[in-house]
């Protein structure tokens, strides 16, 4: 009889130390996950590295330089995977198109690189060449699209084709086709035709 009443007075406090056990285990695990979601949202706000004086240079499918960017400074955005880039300068190299330049003050280059958002005194710069005039081109914002050869923005531009100067608001320039299009308020200065002989 004594030793039923040992077990049974026993067996509340065993009950009580399982309960406690379990209680801690869960509170434990609840902690755990709210200090890892807390952990993840603050996580890798600030850059985690930068690349200073950079030159990317971006390959076709079969081995030939397609495009490079440099600039002065990159630093890597951890938590949009994005870049942004001082004194930014964009090379197209393609064999086939006529070779163009875009320089800017900065840049913001989208995580897959295919859209880079150049920004403040964007100028392109497009050399004569025997396929193609002069192009020149000034902006405050560009988008340039690297892979498609394609640049475009809808701030005002500033543009030099050839012997023509052009001003608009808002331009898409296609170097793979070599067309240009400017959108709207469009105002022309056109050289003199040569008179007939």
């Amino acid at each position: 009889m004594k030793k039923d009443r040992r077990r049974f007075g026993a067996l509340p406090l065993l009950m009580l130390a399982v309960v406690l056990a379990l209680g801690s285990f869960w509170l434990l695990e609840i902690m755990r996950k709210t200090g890892n979601a807390a952990g993840t949202a603050t996580a890798r706000v600030d850059p985690d590295y930068f690349v200073e004086n950079f030159n990317f240079v971006r390959l076709s499918a079969t081995g030939e330089a397609q495009y490079n960017i440099s600039g002065k400074r990159m630093v890597h955005n951890p938590a949009d995977d994005t870049h942004t880039v001082d004194l930014p300068v964009v090379n197209s190299l393609s064999r086939e198109r006529p070779p163009m330049t875009a320089r800017a003050e900065r840049a913001w280059i989208e995580p897959d690189g295919s859209r880079v958002h150049m920004y403040d005194q964007v100028r392109i710069d497009r050399p004569k060449t025997p396929a193609s005039t002069l192009f020149h081109m000034e902006s405050d914002y560009l988008l340039v699209l690297p892979d498609e050869d394609i640049m475009r923005t809808d701030k005002p531009v500033r543009m030099t084709l050839g012997d023509s100067q052009l001003n608009g608001t808002g331009m898409v320039a296609n170097n793979a086709t070599g067309e240009v299009q400017l959108a709207s308020r469009v105002q022309a200065t056109l050289p003199p035709k040569n008179a007939a002989p």
